[in-house]
C-alpha cells in the first residue's frame, strides 16, 4: 500500500510539473507575441499583461483562442524576416567570387599601380584555375 501511495504521488507531482512548465512556455509565447505585434496599441498590450498577472490561466486560454492564428502568422513573418536578413548578410559578407570579378579586382589593382603586370597575370591565372 505504501509503494502505491508513493508511486501515485510521484505521478501526480510529475503531471503538475509538466502542466506548470507547459503553462510557462505558453506564457512566454504570449508575452513574446504581444511585443512582436506592432498593430496592437500599447495600452491594449498593458491590459493583456495585467490580466496575465491577475488571472493567468484564464487570460492565457482566452488569448490563445482569440489571437492564436495571428500568433502563428507573426511568428512565421518574424522567422522569414530573420532568414532574409541572414541571407542578405551572408551575400554581403561573402561577396562574389566569380573569376570575372577576381580578374576585375586584379585589373583595378593593376590600373591603380598597386601591383605590376606580372602579379596581375599571376592573379588572373589563379582566378581562372579556380573555375576548372
Amino acid at each position: 500500500m505504501d509503494f502505491w501511495d508513493n508511486f501515485w504521488n510521484f505521478v501526480w507531482i510529475f503531471f503538475w510539473s509538466f502542466a506548470f512548465i507547459a503553462y510557462l512556455f505558453a506564457l512566454f509565447a504570449i508575452i513574446g507575441d504581444l511585443f512582436r505585434d506592432h498593430e496592437t496599441n500599447g495600452w491594449v498590450k498593458a491590459i493583456w499583461i495585467i490580466f496575465l498577472i491577475f488571472l493567468p490561466f484564464l487570460t492565457a486560454l482566452i488569448y490563445l483562442i482569440a489571437r492564436g492564428d495571428g500568433m502563428a502568422r507573426r511568428s512565421a513573418k518574424q522567422a522569414a524576416d530573420m532568414q532574409q536578413q541572414t541571407d542578405q548578410y551572408i551575400r554581403q559578407t561573402a561577396g562574389s567570387h566569380s573569376p570575372s570579378d577576381e580578374i576585375a579586382k586584379a585589373k583595378a589593382l593593376l590600373d591603380a599601380g598597386t601591383i605590376n603586370a606580372q602579379e596581375y597575370e599571376a592573379l588572373k591565372a589563379k582566378a581562372l584555375t579556380h573555375t576548372a
